[in-house]
Formats: structure tokens, sequence, C-alpha cells
């Protein structure tokens, strides 16, 4: 099947502007607008790309947490009802809330909860991106899979935690972290961002933290869609920004607006269509 371009979408994108004077930056306003031109097909990728924050809300509604990303795909009551009968979560979902759910079941045959319920379900989230058709969806979910199992690994030796009780999923990556006792764990070679995780792990100030952390991403995602221009790829990468620039403008608002103006910068026509 060939490709579809979204030209008007991608030349439409850079029009989402934040009024200095107002909060008018509003990301779920952008992906609705987004879901209304792309086709099914490629809204079901999308739709993918937000499943890391349904993961998180049904993980918080099952611990009556009572706390709710409105990113996810469904509404803080949807997901309270999904939590307890998930008949309209995606299957790679419900398979895992139906195995905690019956031990003795099918899908326990299937789904290994000897790590917990959360670690199970972001595995299982992980796994379904790897076999997604999207190319950037697969090799994001593989870069923040690595990024927050190297993240977690680093809060485990500082608590003095074994690090096989916070990595999520298997594979060499995983296998380096819960072995090496190297402080770069042995992936400096394998990860180039792995020093800049360090580095943040030792920074005291929590926001100057994650933001040396989403840095990262913000880089991952422009480099990953480096040479896609009107395709879903380029969508992806930029709703990865978007929720980037959601995020701080929840956390730090100045940060926020610094974000959404370099966001801005690099949907510039000139830049989309530079090297064609």
């Amino acid at each position: 099947m060939f490709e579809k371009n979204y030209y008007c979408l991608v030349a439409g994108l850079k029009e989402y502007t934040l009024d200095s004077d107002t909060k008018g930056f509003d990301a779920r306003a952008i992906l609705s607008e987004i879901f209304e031109e792309i086709s099914e097909r490629d809204a079901a990728v999308v739709r993918l790309l937000y499943g890391y924050y349904d993961c998180e809300n049904l993980i918080a509604a099952r611990n009556g947490s009572g706390v709710h990303n409105p990113l996810g795909n469904f509404s803080a009551e949807e997901m309270a009802e999904q939590a307890v009968r998930p008949a309209r979560l995606p299957e790679w979902m419900a398979r895992v809330v139906r195995a905690a759910d019956d031990p003795e079941g099918e899908d326990a045959e299937t789904v290994d909860l000897s790590s917990g319920f959360e670690r199970a379900l972001l595995a299982a989230y992980y796994e379904e991106c790897a076999r997604s058709g999207s190319r950037f969806l697969r090799e994001w979910a593989a870069f923040d899979r690595n990024l927050r199992n190297v993240a977690a690994a680093l809060r485990a030796r500082d608590l003095q935690r074994p690090v096989e009780e916070v990595t999520v999923g298997g594979g060499d990556i995983v296998e380096q972290l819960e072995r090496s006792s190297a402080a770069d764990f042995g992936l400096r070679g394998e990860l180039p961002y792995v020093d800049t995780v360090i580095a943040a792990a030792d920074e005291p100030n929590i926001l100057d933290k994650e933001h040396k952390i989403d840095n990262v991403r913000w880089a991952e995602a422009e480099q990953i869609a480096w040479s896609d221009y009107f395709n879903i790829d380029a969508i992806l990468a930029y709703l990865v920004r978007v929720n980037i620039v959601a995020r701080w403008m929840r956390l730090d608002e100045k940060r926020g607006r610094q974000r959404l103006a370099e966001l801005m910068a690099a949907l510039d026509g000139k830049e989309l269509v530079k090297g064609k």
C-alpha cells in the first residue's frame, strides 16, 4: 500500500500558535484536528502513540489514585470503567487486565505478570509498538523504552534496589542495565544520550532534571523523522513535540512557551522542504 501524504495538513501545522496573553495552546484540540484529516489506518497509529498515556491512566485507575493524563485516548470516567470491564480497550491492553483479574484464565498463560501489572502492561505496549507499520513509532518506542529504563536503573542504583525490579521488557540493553556495575552501564557506545541522562539524574532541581531528559526526547523525535516531510511519521514526530510542550505548559509555563517557539520554528515552511 502506498504511503499517504498530508501536504495541506502538515503545511497548516505552523498555524498553531500561542497567544502571548493567553493560555491558548491546546494539545487535545491540535490532536482532534489532525484526526479529522488523516486516514483511519494512520489514526490507529496515532492512537497507539498515545497508548502510553492510556497505560499510565489505567494503572492509576486500578490503583485508585485519581490521577489522569488528559492526553490519553479515554476520559477519566471511561478509563475507570475499562479498568474493571475492559470491553473497549485495545486487545493488547485488555489481555493484561484479564490476565491480572483471572490468574487461572487463558490470558494468564500468555501474559507474564511475575514483575507486576504495571511492568507487564508497559511491556505489552512497547511490544505492540514494535509491530507497528510506522517506522517512526517502532523507532520511537524502542528509544522511549530504553530511555525510561536507563533513568529507572539510575534511580534504583541510587536507592540501592535491584535494577531488575524496575526495568520494562527484555533485550540486550535491559540485560546490560541489570548486570553492569559501570557508571554508564557500559552503554556509552550503544546509547549516545546515556551521559546526559546520568548528568540529569544528579540534578538537584527536579524541573531542570526533567528539562534535560525532555531535551533528549525532543532531539530524538527530530532525528528519527529527519527525512519525513508530509507523511504520518512527520505528524507523529510533531505530536511527540506537542506532547512535550503540553507537559511543560503544566510544569513551567515559561519553558513551555520556549518549547512552543522551538516547535513553530521547526515548522517553518522553508525548513519543511529543505533539500527537496
